[in-house]
């Protein structure tokens, strides 16, 4: 999310009407909050005075429509909803029409899928919008209904019973679809500011401002944090920081920001002062408001399989599990990525052809450029591209050494490069250069999903902390390429990479490769 978007919205409750604040819980948090119409954002930081050296600082506050305080949740259910009675519709009429089905039974199908659905969950607010798990939850109350289609029909020889479970694939097939566009719908919103939940950030100043910079990437999560309580609160902030900009009290003042300012979502770093009995006193202080918690661990880069709770004398501990880098899901990933690869290679054969042709007539010089990247466990290999720039561009570097995007050197990456061919900037705009890396994970030195594959200059400048990118095998895809690609830091792109070395699944694969077609064809980043 953009600065833009990013900014302190104060609110100050009617003074006649106490604010009311529903109960959330930690996935809920994903979601979002609707802006009332009469409340005027103020997009630029920057632009909020520093707050004045007392306890409660005076802030100029815009008014709320208390009224309307999370309606979006409600909204996005009732479009779900509708969506899928109108599909139980649609399908309950085919299976009237194809099997004659009575009147009654008719009607029992009509009601049986969205309630199915919502005895799944499916509607609840914590998982509209949310990841796979809302998707799961439709998944399961497909394949609930169709084992109970499946028994009535062998229990009472229902003869149209394999008509109905057609029809019911076929409905959460759609279903899936429908809430996909619903989700796509909700994030286009939040990129305009809206549908945003109201976040105070609670913690030491660096680990506020680690926060904040995280949540700002990007804005689908939902989460939008309006201030800060830091300890001995804005009088003892450092001036001029992001933290010393958002504080809005101390750890004490944490109660009444969250009355004061419209929070419905607290997140807790992790500090000393914040000990057990501290967060304990924390919750129950809370616990009238009804707002949502969030804890946010040290280890923030972790996330999914890895991370369960082993309860402990009473105490709910996080059991952190090493990374699978062996074993038979990675066996099962090389399998699937040479195969795929080489089935690839065989039904991009024409547009191999055509652009090899291209890229010959474009300009002199091979049509496949070769470089040595660094793959598993440090050993070099060589990567194939179609040629995108002049044969001389090597020779050209040191004219456009000042160009670079990064300033740095390591990852040289300059918009509009002069050395690009007319064919190269349309390959590289939908990343078909990168097509013959097919060819390197056949051979086993690539994978189709993984880290960016570095260069030995790169990877000579690494830290110590960024060396187990090498533990796995580089992708032709991967994080880096679905959050950015060239628009990425140098320090971005190493953190993408671990955070993929230390979180890989096969399902995360599956999900990179999902984004990777709807990144190359924005082409944002790819220059």
């Amino acid at each position: 999310m953009s600065d833009t978007t990013q900014s302190r919205r104060g609110v100050e409750p009617p003074p006649s009407v106490a604010p009311k604040f529903r109960r959330i819980d930690f996935v809920e948090a994903l979601e979002g909050y609707v802006p009332s119409p009469r409340a005027p954002r103020t997009h630029d930081i920057a632009q909020v005075p520093p707050p004045v050296e007392q306890t409660s600082p005076a802030i100029e506050r815009p008014r709320v429509d208390w009224a309307n305080e999370g309606l979006w949740q409600h909204q996005l259910a009732v479009r779900a909803f509708v969506g899928d009675a109108l599909i139980g519709l649609v399908f309950t009429v085919l299976i009237e029409l194809r099997n004659g089905v009575v009147i009654p039974a008719a009607i029992a199908s009509l009601i049986a899928w969205p309630a199915a659905i919502w005895a799944s969950r499916g509607y609840e607010y914590k998982f509209l919008g949310i990841g796979p798990e809302e998707f799961r939850r439709i998944a399961v109350a497909g394949l609930s209904l169709l084992c109970a289609v499946s028994v009535a029909g062998v229990l009472l020889k229902w003869q149209s019973a394999r008509g109905v479970v057609l029809c019911l694939m076929a409905a959460t097939v759609v279903t899936l679809l429908w809430r996909y566009a619903l989700r796509r719908i909700l994030h286009r919103e939040r990129r305009d500011g809206r549908n945003m939940h109201r976040v105070l950030a609670v913690g030491h100043e660096l680990a506020v401002e680690e926060l904040v910079r995280e949540l700002r990437r990007d804005s689908h999560h939902g989460l939008d944090v309006i201030g800060a309580c830091i300890p001995g609160g804005p009088r003892k902030a450092h001036p001029g920081t992001l933290a010393s900009e958002l504080a809005l009290g101390s750890f004490d003042d944490i109660d009444r920001v969250v009355a004061d300012y419209g929070v419905d979502t607290v997140a807790v770093l992790s500090c000393p002062e914040m000990d057990y009995n501290a967060f304990r006193r924390l919750v129950w202080e809370l616990e009238p408001r009804n707002v949502d918690l969030l804890v946010a661990p040290g280890t923030i880069e972790v996330t999914g399989p890895r991370l369960s709770v082993r309860p402990a004398a009473g105490l709910p501990l996080l059991h952190l599990e090493a990374p699978e880098l062996t074993g038979g899901r990675r066996v099962l990933k090389e399998c699937g990525d040479r195969l795929s690869a080489a089935l690839g290679l065989l039904v991009l054969l024409p547009i191999f052809a055509i652009v090899a042709l291209a890229v010959r007539l474009d300009s002199p010089g091979p049509i496949v450029f070769r470089q040595k990247r660094v793959g598993l466990n440090g050993d070099e290999f060589t990567m194939f591209k179609f040629r995108s720039m002049y044969a001389d561009a090597e020779a050209r570097l040191a004219e456009i050494a000042h160009l670079d995007e990064h300033g740095t050197g390591q990852l040289f990456k300059v918009k509009d490069d002069p050395r690009i061919t007319r064919v190269g900037a349309f390959i590289r705009r939908y990343s078909v250069d990168e097509l013959p890396q097919l060819f390197n994970v056949v051979r086993g030195e690539m994978s189709l999903v993984g880290p960016r594959p570095p260069l030995p200059r790169e990877v000579a400048a690494y830290a110590e902390v960024a060396m187990p990118r090498l533990k796995v095998k580089p992708g032709l895809t991967g994080l880096w390429q679905v959050s950015g690609r060239s628009d990425l830091s140098v320090e971005e792109s190493v953190r993408l990479d671990l955070r993929y070395v230390e979180n890989w699944s096969l399902t995360m694969d599956a999900m990179i490769l999902w984004k990777t077609a709807r990144a190359v064809f924005g082409k944002a980043g790819a220059y």
